[in-house]
Parts: C-alpha cells; structure tokens; sequence
C-alpha cells in the first residue's frame, strides 16, 4: 500500500523564500514530507520545470450570495478563485442581509459549505445601527469586521444594513466596540461628503463621462479619510486594515501609524498595479471602481510601496456585476456600480511583473500567500509549503504565454471583465490544489461543489 495519498515532484517548489528541487508527499490532506527522495502515491504530478506554490489566499472578495445569485454564487465565485490558483477565499460581508450577528454569519456559512470548491473565511459586518451585535459576531468565527463610511448606496439598503458607519461620531463609537472584540477591522476610506459634493458640480457642468469618476473622487478623498481612520486607531487601540489603497499617499500615512505601534495592515489591488484612469476612456462603465483607478505617475508610486514593503497584502476586490447593471444609465458615470470580476487574473497579472524584473517572486508570494494567511489567523495551516501545513499548491509553467479571456472564466459577470482582456501574461495556473485534491486541472474544475470547507478562527478575547 502506497504510504501517501499524492506526490508532487518539481524542480521548482517555493519553500522558505526560494525555489528548491524536491518531491512532496501529501497524507489526508496534509504536508506529510518534504524530501530530495523519490516517493510513491495513489497519485503522482511530475510538475518537472513547473512551478509549484502554496496556493494563493484572496483577503478581499465580494461574492455577494445570498441575495444576488445573479452576479455571483459561492459556487460560481469559488470555481473562479480556482482558475486563479486561489485554494482560500476571504469573503467580504455584503450581502442580503449582511452577516452582523452570529446568526447571520452561520446564515452565510451553510449556504456556502454546500457551494464552495476551495475553502473560505468570512469577515463579520460591522455597523453603527447594529452596534449590540459586534461582540457576539466577533465569536462567530470570522476572520475580522468591515465597515464602509458611507449610508447605502440608492436602492441597495438592504445590502448595507449593520454595515455602515457614515459621520464621524458614528465611526468613533464603533471602533471603541470593535476594539475591545481583539479582531481587525477593514475599511474603505473615502470621504462620502466630499465625493457627493463633487459629484453634484460635476454632473451641474455637464461632466458625466467615465473619465470623470476619478475626478469626482480625487485622492484628497482617500487621504483625508484614511488620516482619520489612523488618527483614531491610534487613540483607541483598534486593529484596523486600510483596504484596496489606491495612492501612495494613504501608505506613507499608514507607514508613519505602523511606526507609532499602531496595528494596521494596508492593502492594495492589482487594478491600482497594472490600470491608470486611461482604462475609463477605453473601457468606460467598466473600469470603473472605488477608489478609482488613478494616474499614471501613482500607479508608478504603488509599485514603489510593494516593492520596499510598505504594502502587506493584495486582494483581487473581486466585484462581480452583471453587463446590464454596469450598462445602465452609463451615460452618466455615476450612475452604475462600482467594481469588476478579478479572481482569475491577479496570479498571471503579478506573475507576469514577476517574468519582467517588476517585483521578486518571493515578494508575490508574501503578498498573496504569507502574509494573508498571517493577518487573517490561518497561518501556517495556510499560506505556506511545510509539514503539517494544509496541502493548498498553485502549479504553473512560468515560461508559458497565456491571453487573459473573459470567456474563459467561471464568474457569473465575465461579461463585465473588460479591463485586462486580451492581455498576454505568465502565471497561467495549470493546477489548483486544495487539502491535497486537484479541484481545478487543466480549464476544468475537477471537484463537485461543497468540496470547500469553512475556515473559522476563534480569537482569545
């Protein structure tokens, strides 16, 4: 009888920073060994000249089941995190309702335990109008909280409730709450009066083409928010994430928090990599998120603050919205949603900077491996190759082209995923891995859906 369950053989396995030539041997789903010794398996990957990483973890996810099946399902959604080498999904906590209490959060859990296809993590809701709910929702089980500044947006109340936070005072007394739970919470800084002001001059003078997003919410927008986010989290003692930073601005204030003691994690997203506010005039409704994409001069500045550590994590801000609703009204660029599909790119995209001398390859796999897994409670069951690690790889050939294809993909809006395609990349995940079972192998995913499992983490409190 075979000793192990499978085995991978590579001479490029990323363990501890570099690539080393061994074989892997996997047990019920668990790193067993790690040897230069040939090993016998139920099953064998001969991955000779791929390369083979711990597969990647998403901290920044929008699915948005139960209550909009139809832009994304847990099923949908997952299967796309494992066409991009994606073995963990964070799942963000918009949703009908949103999951603010324990109930909630349980809610979401079962209906995701029967859909998903690799695993997955839940932030927690966390608003001024539910504020008795936080302490109890803290020890659901969620990996952190997260809040947006603003009231719901126009017919979307019900996505929003015990989720928002949108003056000051409010946002105060909910990150004193938030503090004495232990767990992080994640905003989305932007200032709601200052944008809505901007909006109404803009739309007063006729200016409503896409391009106009972005000057409706210019970087002042992000920073003035974020310094207050900062400033309270200092006065407080919250454990706080700033999340999808688009201006190298907001991480000079995030660096100077992080030099003060305060607990902060920044994160950005590929958009603000590898788009500037030319993809609007291109693409137009559907290059348009939030923040917004930026110039090209900050574009140049966010590599800058991957590359000297100032940046801790990059999620996708995976966005699905189907083509109508991102078409509606759009010859007014405020009128349609903001945000667009990208579970499936973000490997190729930053692999691909990785092949052009942009970032280190150990860089990428602290961004989107490690250091997710740490921020979020999961490593080193997560995050990382070695023993007594969840058996989550991502093998690709690193010299093989790839045109990204949004009729390749298995989100429910790959008709909204416009702004990369067509683009030649590197990183082409060829298998995706998870707990030891090839759930996505060569185009097609090989698991049936419920294969995922739910990913809790209880904190001491």
């Amino acid at each position: 009888m075979n000793k192990f369950d499978l085995a991978i053989k590579s001479d490029k396995v990323f363990i501890d920073g570099r690539l080393i030539d061994c074989w892997i041997g996997v047990k019920d789903g668990i790193i067993s060994i790690i040897s230069k010794e040939k090993l016998t398996a139920e099953k064998v990957i001969d991955a000779k000249g791929k390369i083979v990483l711990p597969g990647t973890i998403d901290p920044h996810v929008h699915i948005r089941a139960p209550g909009h099946d139809e832009r994304e399902t847990f099923e949908s959604g997952t299967k796309d995190a494992a066409l991009g080498g994606i073995t963990t999904v964070i799942e963000m906590p918009i949703s009908t309702p949103p999951p603010h209490s324990p109930e909630i959060v349980k809610r979401r859990m079962d209906v995701a335990e029967k859909e998903v296809v690799v695993d997955i993590a839940f932030y927690g809701a966390a608003g001024i109008d539910c504020l008795d709910d936080i302490i109890p929702c803290s020890k659901s089980g969620i990996v952190a909280f997260k809040t947006f500044l603003h009231e719901a947006p126009p017919g979307r109340k019900e996505e929003f409730i015990g989720l928002t936070a949108p003056n000051t005072g409010d946002q105060y007394e909910l990150m004193k709450k938030v503090a004495q739970t232990g767990v992080m919470i994640g905003f989305h800084a932007e200032n709601n009066d200052m944008i809505n002001k901007n909006i109404a001059i803009l739309r007063s003078e006729g200016k409503t083409s896409p391009i106009h997003h972005g000057r409706s919410r210019p970087p002042v927008v992000e920073i003035e928010t974020a310094s207050k986010i900062l400033l309270f989290a200092e006065k407080i003692g919250t454990k706080v994430e700033i999340v999808h930073i688009s201006t190298p601005e907001v991480v000079t204030l995030v660096n100077k928090a992080k030099s003060k003691g305060v607990y902060v994690i920044a994160e950005t997203c590929p958009h603000y990599l590898f788009l500037n506010e030319n993809a609007l005039n291109k693409v137009g409704v559907f290059a348009k998120v939030n923040p917004p994409l930026r110039s090209e001069e900050e574009r140049q500045g966010m590599w800058e603050m991957v590359n000297d550590g100032s940046i801790d994590i990059i999620g996708s801000d995976h966005a699905p919205y189907t083509k109508e609703e991102k078409e509606r009204g759009s010859e007014d660029i405020f009128t349609p949603p903001a945000g667009f599909p990208g579970l499936s790119t973000r490997l190729p995209l930053l692999f691909t900077a990785v092949k052009e001398g942009k970032m280190e390859l150990d860089r990428m796999v602290e961004l989107i491996c490690e250091n997710p897994a740490r921020v979020f409670g999961l490593y080193p069951k997560k995050g990382t190759i070695a023993l007594g690690s969840d058996a989550d790889f991502v093998i690709f050939d690193p010299n093989k082209k790839d045109i990204i294809s949004k009729d390749k993909m298995f989100t429910k809006c790959r008709d909204s995923a416009l702004v990369y395609e067509g683009w030649e990349v590197y990183g082409k995940p060829e298998k995706t891995i998870v707990r030891g079972k090839v759930v996505f192998d060569d185009g097609k995913i090989t698991v049936s859906p419920g294969y995922g499992e739910i990913i809790k983490v209880y904190r001491n409190q």
